[in-house]
């Protein structure tokens, strides 16, 4: 296949808050101007001002501006971007969204439509995955529409009731018995037909105290595909990641290769093209099985960059504008440093993490050597009710884990957020907990650090 080169003058950041100033950074860099779109009520984020330009797409709620397909392709008609760019959540996995903006005449960066469906239905792409040989979970190895709880006895309890469309955590339910099947597939059908608008599930056999370890990959037009270090994201609450870390003190060299090769096989077979992430539970003897496909740009993609040394945002746009990949799997597999990222959501955790909208009064970020902060917001701005909670991703690196977890103490210690609560103090309480000093996470190991300390808040 010829190399097309297709150079980018201006794309359109389909995204809000530190994602799209994110992007925005990476555009400078590479002399490209960018566009930011905004909702009434983030008039005043930061991502407006850097943006070479800005344009508003319509009301507060995501159902009428960042979620609405015909006015972010008419933003970027108007505007007369190149490309669009978008981000994580929101439309990113959306195909419907990229054949908009291809339909259009611009270019997607991101994964082509087909890939997206290919992948981003779940049990298609669990089905990709047997057929190469990629090991997954015992399970429906399909949506099951019929006969549920004869289905889910066949597979053998406990199990994981998943949503086909699910994603962030949503219509997901374990039943541990026949007798609590009902109630968690009730649950989990209501809540993926209220989030996704679409019931449609599938179970699979529930792997108890597992890891969540994740690959990173990136490939390019012309079928070249590399996978990066693995990302442990144990730490994590109701399935929502709070420290993600590169590489996984649990992972060994061996198991990483046989990670990133398992990863590289399922792209290559969806024909995937732009990064993305294929995410895996790993047992305690280091058996992984496929658990999903994210087809976009990750929360937690900080610690890669700085495990690997590059840019993925950049290297996002070099591929949409048709380059090869430059980079080999060998150098891919360096590992750099040793990276954590905190994320630093704006909710209360002595009152079970409840969100807090509001005007931050006061805004240290930490600062110094090894020490990286993507955020959106500054003194005097107001968090909407609106969105997510992030509000900024504090990102240490070191040259190995014991020193990382040293600077992100000391990071922790000096940032400081006035006006709003934030999870900064439940960060602290993570970092003194002996198993996660130590390594031994599990998904489950942020639920018994809250118990631990229900009585110390």
């Amino acid at each position: 296949m010829t190399q097309k080169i297709n150079k980018f003058n201006k794309v359109l950041i389909a995204n809000r808050g530190e994602i799209a100033l994110r992007i925005i950074r990476t555009l400078k860099e590479m002399s490209i101007k960018s566009v930011a779109i905004y909702s009434e009520a983030d008039k005043f984020s930061a991502h407006v001002k850097e943006a070479d330009e800005a344009i508003c797409i319509g009301p507060g709620p995501s159902s009428q501006s960042y979620l609405n397909i015909d006015a972010v392709v008419a933003a970027a008609k108007m505007t007369k971007a190149d490309a669009v760019h978008p981000g994580y959540g929101f439309l990113s996995e959306n195909a419907r969204f990229a054949q908009a903006v291809i339909d259009a005449g611009m270019v997607f960066i991101g994964p082509r439509p087909e890939a997206i469906l290919k992948l981003g239905e779940k049990s298609h792409a669990r089905a990709l995955a047997i057929s190469v040989n990629v090991p997954v979970i015992p399970g429906s190895d399909g949506i099951v529409e019929k006969n549920h709880l004869a289905t889910a006895k066949k597979i053998g309890f406990p199990i994981m009731i998943k949503a086909t469309m699910g994603g962030g955590g949503r219509g997901m339910r374990p039943a541990f018995s026949a007798e609590d099947f009902q109630k968690a597939l009730d649950t989990a059908q209501g809540e993926a037909k209220a989030a996704f608008g679409d019931d449609r599930v599938y179970f699979e056999r529930l792997v108890l105290n597992p890891r969540h370890i994740e690959v990173q990959l990136a490939a390019d037009n012309y079928g070249n595909v590399i996978a990066f270090p693995e990302r442990d994201c144990s730490m994590q609450r109701k399935n929502q990641k709070l420290i993600e870390e590169s590489p996984s003190p649990f992972v060994t060299p061996q198991v990483r290769a046989k990670l990133c090769a398992a990863a590289a096989r399922l792209a290559k077979a969806a024909k995937y093209s732009g990064v993305g992430t294929v995410e895996f539970l790993m047992d305690k003897d280091r058996n992984f099985y496929f658990m999903e496909v994210n087809t976009r740009l990750q929360v937690e993609h900080p610690v890669t960059e700085l495990v690997s040394g590059f840019d993925l945002v950049k290297m996002q746009i070099e591929i949409a504008q048709g380059q090869k990949l430059e980079v080999n799997q060998t150098r891919a597999q360096e590992i750099l440093c040793h990276a954590i990222e905190h994320r630093i959501n704006a909710e209360d955790y002595t009152k079970n993490f409840m969100p807090c909208p509001g005007q931050i009064t006061e805004w240290i970020p930490a600062g110094g050597i090894g020490v990286r902060i993507d955020s959106h917001v500054y003194t005097g701005y107001t968090i909407p009710s609106f969105y997510d909670s992030l509000i900024a991703k504090l990102i240490v690196w070191a040259p190995n884990r014991e020193d990382a977890l040293k600077r992100s103490k000391r990071a922790l210690g000096e940032f400081e957020v006035k006006g709003v609560h934030t999870t900064i103090p439940f960060h602290k309480i993570m970092l003194n907990n002996e198993d996660f000093a130590t390594g031994k996470m599990d998904t489950g190991l942020v639920e018994r650090i809250m118990k631990e300390n229900e009585g110390k808040k």
